[in-house]
C-alpha cells in the first residue's frame, strides 16, 4: 500500500505546513494529502479549514483575507514545543519544493462549504507550471469538483471523498463519472465496497489510519493506499511487512 501523509506529518509537526511536508518525505512517505483553498486576492493557499481559527493565531474565514494578511498567522500554534512559527504556504511554494522530490500529491479540492471561483482552474495552471501533471492526483467532496479537474487535466487520477457513511455501490459510482479512486474513512469501508470497487477497477484510498488494526484491515482488503497522519509507523510496518514475506 501507498504511505499517504495527511495533511503532511500531521501527527507530530503542524498539518498543512512546509515542516509537516519535508518532515513526511524523510519519514518515507510515498505521497502528500494536502488541503486547497482561495484567499481574498485569489491566492491558492494549503489550509484545511474554511476558517483559520483551529491551527492558527488569527480568527475569520481564509476567504476575507489578502494573503499578504494571511501569511502573517502563526499556523503552527498547536506545536508550541515543536516549532515557533509556521506560515500558512501558497500551494505555488508548495509545488516549488515538491518537484526536486520523488513524491506524488494528493490534492483536496475544498469548495464544500464555499464553491471558491476556478479554484480547480488555478490549481491545475500551478500544476502545470511546474510539470507536476503526472505526479498529483485530485480528491474532494464535492465532486462537482472532480468533474470539472477532468476538464482541465483528462489524465490527472481523480478520487471521490465519502464520509464514514461510505457508498454501498462505490465502484458503480466512481466509473460512472470517470473517478478512478474511491477514498472512504476508515468506518465507511465494508467488504461488500471493497468487492464492488474491484470490479469495476477502481482503487481504493482510505482516511485516516492510525492504528495496526486498521492497518491490517487495510492490507486484507488489498486497499491501494493508506492515508495517515504518521507516515513514518506505517512505513515501518510496510517495511515488517514486506521482509515477514520473504
Amino acid at each position: 500500500m501507498k504511505v499517504i501523509a495527511h495533511r503532511g506529518y500531521s501527527g507530530k509537526y503542524p498539518e498543512n505546513t512546509m515542516l509537516a511536508f519535508r518532515k513526511a518525505e524523510e519519514a518515507g512517505a510515498d505521497e502528500i494529502e494536502l488541503d486547497v483553498q482561495l484567499t481574498k486576492d485569489k491566492t491558492v493557499v494549503v489550509i484545511h479549514d474554511e476558517k483559520i481559527d483551529r491551527t492558527t493565531d488569527g480568527t475569520g474565514l481564509v476567504k476575507d483575507y489578502t494573503y499578504e494578511e494571511l501569511k502573517k498567522f502563526n499556523a503552527a500554534v498547536l506545536f508550541p514545543n515543536v516549532t515557533d512559527f509556521q506560515s500558512i504556504p501558497t500551494f505555488e511554494e508548495y509545488c516549488a519544493w515538491v518537484a526536486t522530490t520523488a513524491l506524488t500529491t494528493n490534492i483536496e479540492i475544498k469548495t464544500g462549504r464555499f464553491y471558491y471561483e476556478d479554484i480547480e482552474k488555478k490549481t491545475v495552471e500551478i500544476v502545470r507550471r511546474y510539470g507536476l501533471e503526472k505526479k498529483v492526483m485530485f480528491s474532494s467532496f464535492n465532486h462537482m469538483s472532480l468533474i470539472r479537474i477532468k476538464e482541465l487535466l483528462p489524465e490527472a487520477e481523480c478520487g471521490a471523498l465519502l464520509s464514514d457513511a461510505g457508498l454501498g455501490n462505490a465502484g458503480y459510482y466512481c466509473h460512472n463519472y470517470g473517478f478512478e479512486c474511491y477514498h472512504p474513512g476508515f468506518a465507511g469501508i465494508t467488504d461488500q465496497i471493497v468487492a464492488d470497487c474491484r470490479k469495476y477497477g477502481i482503487k481504493i484510498n482510505v482516511w485516516t489510519v492510525n492504528s495496526m488494526d486498521q492497518l491490517e484491515k487495510l492490507e486484507e482488503w488489498g486497499c491501494n493506499g493508506v492515508i495517515t497522519n504518521y507516515p513514518q509507523v506505517c512505513r515501518a510496518w510496510a517495511e515488517y511487512k514486506k521482509e515477514e514475506k520473504r
